[in-house]
């Protein structure tokens, strides 16, 4: 009787998992790739000039981030990090409430929670500003950080260019989700907690920005767009970066 009941719920496992198998990334794609771009299009006019200040916005941060300081600024160097973190939190919060609460959500239906999540998200670097300073030295992190910045802020508005798509589709930090959760994992990368607890804190906002690209990266992929590939190679290439760093500084 055991054995039969065990087979039972062996072959319902593995009927389970057959169905679960035969789901590809298509399956989760709700809208077609000219109902996205016509959407960010919809969203750049609606919201103009807002596009333009957030990517002003995004490059102030990113230099802000970038410079490095002399010894006599030293000082200075937790201002421009908060600095950063301030802007980071005003464009997760523009995306989380123009982008998916308002437009998003027409054509998804999680959009309400990805709204929640990051509000979220943009609370969590309000609390930030206080607590992260810019990395001291180089290395693989700083490169992997301003890579993803220029990646996020110059290179992203600019990839629909080759594939023959209008300007107004350019998806634009602080205002489409994906340039945003790279430039905050870029950001994370530039920037340090200053002191054990505040790392605790600074820690809690790695979490959103990978798995969103990860979300993204599954549904360009879908919608057979080359950006995938960006996207994923941020989710490996990010906490790496990160975890490399930490092995080598141990007590910064």
């Amino acid at each position: 009787m055991n054995a039969d009941l065990a087979a039972g719920w062996a072959q319902r496992l593995a009927e389970r998992l057959e169905v679960l198998a035969s789901y590809r990334p298509s399956d989760l794609l709700m809208y077609s790739p000219a109902t996205w771009w016509r959407l960010v299009e919809r969203t750049n006019g609606e919201l103009w000039p807002l596009p333009a200040l957030m990517l002003l916005a995004g490059l102030a941060g990113g230099a802000l981030l970038a410079w490095r300081a002399p010894d006599r600024a030293a000082a200075a160097t937790p201002a421009r990090a908060g600095i950063a973190a301030l802007i980071a939190a005003l464009a997760w919060a523009v995306v989380a409430f123009a982008f998916h609460a308002q437009r998003f959500t027409g054509i998804h239906w999680a959009a309400g929670g990805f709204a929640l999540a990051f509000a979220l998200q943009a609370l969590l670097w309000l609390g930030a500003a206080r607590w992260v300073q810019p990395v001291s030295g180089g290395g693989a992190r700083r490169g992997a950080g301003l890579a993803l910045l220029g990646l996020a802020l110059v290179a992203w508005p600019l990839a629909g260019w080759p594939a023959g798509r209008p300007w107004a589709q350019a998806e634009l930090f602080g205002i489409a989700p994906d340039p945003t959760a790279l430039a905050a994992l870029g950001a994370l990368l530039l920037l340090q907690a200053r002191g054990t607890r505040a790392r605790r804190w600074v820690v809690l906002l790695w979490p959103l920005p990978l798995a969103w690209c990860a979300w993204s990266a599954l549904m360009r992929w879908a919608m057979d767009d080359l950006l995938a590939a960006p996207l994923a190679a941020a989710v490996l290439l990010a906490p790496l970066a990160a975890a490399t760093a930490r092995r080598r500084q141990p007590h910064a």
